[in-house]
């Protein structure tokens, strides 16, 4: 018997990986998130399964209901939002399952930063203006912040910051930011981002509070730097044609012309 970890992604059913898919349909039980895995995944499991909402149980019920299935025999898919080396609460239930003897794999999932940027059309790491992206969240009610771990802090580098968790404090992450950024910088809030009825809103740090619509309360992602819908940046040297690396040492040009050749 063992539990799989997977990541659901961001939301929209069809960014399941093949992986796991592949895993869900294959195990009698499936322990889901109820508050943020879509029902549609859910689709996935075989015929007769036994189907757990884990969102109103606490840590223990989850663990007896795992222990109640390696009883059994049952393998387990484990659901969980998003991508799960990231604020996910695995390392908890990982941790009692090495007490419990019980084993487990871990499949990746989409993130919702990565979701968020793709609806928004951005590249998050653009030459000369931003080549770090901090993940990163404000204290709220289920979890501290370590004390270096701070907004200003990671707005002191410059990078691109894809602030979880924190929609609730909107107005003291701007605080927090401008000095470091302006008061003209991007940022962008990105609401249940690939679900059907995902919004965007795009502002400047002055002014993101009041373009914010009602009823934006959580599942909502911020990103903040230079590099959101930036035009003025040089091109990487990646595809400059003087660079010459490891897997392109002659031009694209000569290399279709001797494919062209050799074909004919």
């Amino acid at each position: 018997m063992t539990v799989h970890f997977i990541g659901a992604g961001p939301g929209a059913p069809d960014l399941l990986t093949l992986r796991g898919h592949d895993l869900i349909t294959r195990c009698p039980v499936c322990l889901y998130a109820g508050s943020l895995v879509p029902e549609a995944v859910l689709d996935h499991c075989p015929e007769g399964a036994r189907i757990v909402n884990t969102a109103p149980m606490d840590l223990d019920a989850i663990m007896t209901e795992i222990g109640t299935a390696h009883g059994l025999g049952h393998d387990i898919a484990r659901l969980h939002s998003g991508d799960l080396s990231v604020w996910s609460a695995m390392g908890e239930q990982i941790r009692r399952l090495d007490a419990m003897g019980i084993p487990y794999t871990v499949t990746p999932g989409v993130p919702s930063f990565a979701a968020a940027a793709a609806t928004l059309g951005a590249e998050l790491t653009l030459p000369g203006l931003a080549q770090s992206v901090v993940l990163t969240r404000t204290p709220g009610r289920a979890s501290t912040m370590p004390e270096r771990e701070t907004l200003a802090a990671f707005g002191a580098t410059g990078a691109t910051l894809a602030i979880h968790l924190s929609i609730q404090n909107l107005g003291s992450v701007t605080a927090d930011l401008i000095p470091h950024y302006g008061a003209d910088c991007p940022i962008a809030v990105v609401w249940r981002a690939s679900w059907p009825d995902e919004r965007i809103v795009r502002a400047t740090l002055a002014t993101i509070e009041a373009a914010m619509p009602e009823g934006i309360e959580r599942t909502a992602l911020i990103l903040v730097g230079p590099a959101l819908g930036a035009a003025d940046f040089a091109d990487s040297r990646l595809y400059a044609a003087d660079y010459d690396r490891r897997y392109r040492p002659q031009s694209a040009d000569s290399r279709w012309a001797d494919w062209s050749d050799g074909d004919d």
